[in-house]
C-alpha cells in the first residue's frame, strides 16, 4: 500500500482510508463477522487509517472498532473521530462527548479528532465554546494527536476556518463531479498550500460514480485504459492529484475491499497525461447533459416560505437520472427528514412541504415551473411514484 504524508504537521497514511460508515448491516445494526473481516483485511493490505464518528450507525461504529482493532494491530493503525458538532451547546459539552468518544474507543488517546461536518452556522457556535482553545489544551497534554474538521459549507467559509487555526488535517467532498462544490478544488489547493493535510470523502460521490451511462461510458472509450471501471477511474483521478492526502472510501462489501486496495497500491500521483485529464471534464460534461430540471443552483428562489430548499431537491432529481440511481437519490431525502429530527440540520428541507404557492416563481431565472415540478419531485423522491410517473 502506497503511503502519503498528510500535509505537513500531519502523519504518513496509507493512500486509502476505511470510513466505518457503509459497514455491511443486518436488522440495522453492524453484521459483526463481515464488518470485522472486511477491517482486519483492509489493516492486512496496508490501511493504516480508519475514520469514524459519533453519528456513525446509531452510535456502534466506535465500539465496533474499538472490539475488532486490538492487540498488535491497533499499533499499526491510527483511528480518527469526529466530534458532534450539533450537540454542542456550551463548553462543557466538549469534556462529555469527547470523554464518551474516549470510553467507546477504549482508549485515552484519540489519535486524529475532527470536528465533524463544519458549515458557517456550526463554526461560530463552535467558537463561541472556546473549541480552539480546547484543542491547544488536549494537544498539550497528549488527548489528542492531531487537529482537524471535516466541512459542508461555501468556499468563503471554508477559507475563514482554515486560516483560524494550525490544523493538522481537514475533510472534504471532492470528486471529479464536485470540482467546483462546496471547498472544492480551490479549497483543496489552499489547504494543500497551507500544510493542511486534505482527506477526501465522498471519492465516488456516494456510489453514483460506480456505473456510468451510455454518454459516459463513450468518453471512457477514448481512455488509454478503457478496461479500467468507472470507480477505479475516479480513485485514479483523486490519486493523481499531489494535494489529495488521502481518499476515504466507506467500503460496505469485502469486494469493495480487495479492489480498492489493489487499486490504491498502484495509482500515484502525476500519472495521467494532459489528455487523459481532459477526458474528466469531457465525462463531466457528459453527465450533466443527463439533466433534466435546467436549475443552476443560483438561490434566487430562496428562501421559500415553507423552508424547503428548492435547489437541493430539484438536484436530487437531477442526480437520480443523471446517474441512473433514484435508490441513492431517495435516501439523501430521506436523511433529510431524519437530521432534523436528530439536530443535524436546523430544518427540514424537503420538497413534501411544498405548497405550490408560486411565491418563487417571479424569481427564477431559468422560468421553472417551480410550483408545479416540485410535488411530482418531492413524490418521486418519496418513492411515491418512479422517474418515468
Amino acid at each position: 500500500m502506497k503511503k502519503r504524508k498528510l500535509g505537513l504537521r500531519g502523519p504518513e497514511v496509507s493512500a486509502l482510508g476505511f470510513g466505518c460508515m457503509r459497514l455491511p448491516v443486518i436488522s440495522d445494526r453492524i453484521n459483526r463477522p463481515a464488518a470485522s473481516a472486511m477491517l482486519l483485511e483492509a489493516i492486512e493490505s496496508g490501511v493504516n487509517y480508519i475514520d469514524t464518528a459519533f453519528l456513525y450507525h446509531n452510535g456502534e461504529s466506535e465500539t465496533f472498532i474499538a472490539d475488532t482493532v486490538t492487540g498488535s494491530r491497533r499499533d499499526k493503525v491510527i483511528i480518527a473521530d469526529k466530534m458532534p458538532s450539533w450537540l454542542i451547546e456550551k463548553p462543557s459539552d466538549l469534556d462529555k462527548y469527547f470523554n464518551i468518544q474516549r470510553r467507546k474507543l477504549k482508549s485515552e488517546i484519540i489519535d486524529v479528532y475532527l470536528i465533524h461536518g463544519l458549515n458557517s452556522a456550526r463554526w461560530k457556535k463552535m467558537q463561541e465554546t472556546g473549541v480552539l482553545d480546547w484543542f491547544s489544551h488536549k494537544k498539550e497534554s497528549g488527548e489528542i494527536s492531531y487537529t482537524g474538521f471535516s466541512f459542508h459549507d461555501g468556499y468563503e467559509c471554508f477559507e475563514n476556518i482554515i486560516d483560524a487555526w494550525d490544523w493538522d488535517v481537514c475533510q472534504i467532498q471532492y470528486n471529479f463531479m464536485n470540482v467546483d462544490y462546496q471547498a472544492g478544488i480551490r479549497g483543496l489547493k489552499k489547504a494543500y498550500e497551507q500544510g493542511i493535510g486534505v482527506i477526501v470523502m465522498e471519492p465516488l460521490f456516494g456510489g453514483k460514480l460506480v456505473r456510468a451511462p451510455r454518454a459516459v461510458k463513450d468518453v471512457w472509450m477514448k481512455s488509454v485504459h478503457p478496461e479500467w471501471t468507472p470507480a477505479e477511474r475516479a480513485l485514479r483521478w483523486l490519486w493523481d492529484q499531489k494535494e489529495v492526502g488521502m481518499v476515504l472510501s466507506g467500503m460496505s462489501s469485502m469486494e469493495h475491499v480487495k479492489e480498492n486496495t489493489i487499486i490504491a497500491s498502484d495509482a500515484e500521483s502525476g500519472a495521467f497525461t494532459t489528455q487523459e485529464k481532459l477526458l474528466f471534464d469531457d465525462a463531466r460534461e457528459a453527465y450533466q447533459s443527463l439533466k433534466v430540471i435546467s436549475c443552476t443552483a443560483c438561490d434566487y428562489c430562496k428562501p421559500c416560505p415553507q423552508g424547503v430548499d428548492i435547489p437541493w431537491n430539484f438536484n436530487l432529481y437531477n442526480r437520480a437520472v443523471m446517474y441512473e440511481n433514484l435508490e441513492a437519490s431517495r435516501k439523501s431525502y430521506e436523511w433529510m427528514c431524519t437530521s432534523y429530527k436528530i439536530g443535524v440540520s436546523d430544518t427540514d428541507k424537503r420538497g413534501i412541504h411544498c405548497i405550490s404557492c408560486g411565491d418563487c416563481l417571479s424569481r427564477c431565472p431559468q422560468n421553472l415551473e417551480i410550483a408545479r415540478l416540485m410535488p411530482e419531485v418531492a413524490a418521486v423522491l418519496a418513492g411515491e411514484r418512479g422517474l418515468a410517473g
